[in-house]
């Protein structure tokens, strides 16, 4: 008789982690501290589980994501609204850590998600820096909005405020480069995804750090990944317009404004975007399908490994 396989749902929060086991039903609490960790990876290794799974919370599932990771246990994060939505699905409204440890632990055994290698620390070092560059934008343009309607008392401190911030900018970008440049495949990336013409820096290493399985997937797993794939609304006779839904918002983003730069220098998307104009499509769905075509361009360069051609 085959041993039954044994899937492990993880409830993250700052302080603790509750374990469940399925199909046992066991429940355990560990401390989210360096010990506690190691204690919850011996007991999780003694259970021979087939999957295990957590929620992706705001960085705090990394202690136990990397420390099980490093035990060669198969484990991955996931979105906490997958979770979410499959509680509802299964009738589940209340809502506890024990309760939700083992709705993720029914999650991993029905839904199975496909376990993805865990990054480097240089991998995570560059995921950190490009984060915080985010960040950092994110306050400069904050700041320089505020500059527009401020006071005559406050102008001087928004304006020193602003200058702080651009400094530690251009230092973010500096250790951005020099980690690139630290590495033969990231160095070697950046240089065929720059090649592209209207992807500069900014969108060569968000890809790199934000996206790394590009030139891994096939265009329609890219896009939607990214969230740039078309989604159907249609039940019955009723036909809904298509849209875009989910993924990764700071790639999408980005990408965004390197399809406005493509469109003034790729002249592949910008004769894709005029073609669409003149079928009657919208400028914002034009951009959008040539936001599409340019991450599809990005996945097939990087998986040939050669740069740019108008052909590719």
């Amino acid at each position: 008789m085959s041993k039954e396989k044994v899937f492990i749902g993880i409830d993250v929060s700052k302080d603790k982690l509750d374990v469940a086991v399925r199909p046992s039903g066991e429940f355990m609490v560990f401390s989210s501290t360096e010990d506690g960790l190691s204690v919850m990876t011996e007991f999780i290794r003694s259970k021979e589980p087939e999957l295990i799974v957590l929620e992706a919370t705001g960085g705090f599932e990394m202690g136990a994501l990397r420390s099980l990771a490093l035990a060669r246990l198969p484990v991955v994060a996931i979105n906490p609204r997958q979770v979410r939505d499959f509680a509802k699905a299964m009738g589940i409204l209340a809502k506890t850590d024990k309760i939700d440890a083992h709705v993720i632990a029914r999650f991993a055994d029905s839904v199975r998600p496909k376990v993805r290698a865990f990054r480097t620390p240089e991998e995570e070092m560059l995921d950190a820096f490009n984060a915080r560059r985010f960040q950092i934008v994110e306050m400069i343009t904050a700041e320089k909005n505020r500059l527009v309607s401020c006071s005559k008392w406050t102008k001087k401190d928004i304006q020193g405020n602003i200058r702080g911030l651009e400094k530690r900018l251009a230092k973010l970008n500096k250790d951005l480069d020099d980690l690139i440049k630290k590495s033969p495949i990231w160095r070697q990336k950046d240089k065929i995804l720059q090649s592209i013409p209207g992807v500069g820096p900014v969108m060569a290493r968000t890809i790199l750090a934000d996206l790394p399985e590009a030139g891994m997937l096939n265009r329609k797993e890219i896009a939607a990944l990214t969230g740039v794939a078309p989604l159907n609304c249609d039940s019955g006779k009723y036909k809904g317009k298509s849209a875009i839904w989910g993924g990764r918002a700071k790639v999408r983003s980005v990408l965004y404004m390197c399809v406005l730069t493509a469109l003034r220098r790729n002249p592949k998307i910008k004769a894709f975007y005029d073609r669409l104009i003149r079928a009657g499509k919208k400028p914002k769905v034009a951009l959008t399908a040539c936001m599409r075509k340019l991450l599809v361009i990005i996945n097939t360069v990087l998986k040939n490994g050669t740069c740019w051609e108008p052909n590719c």
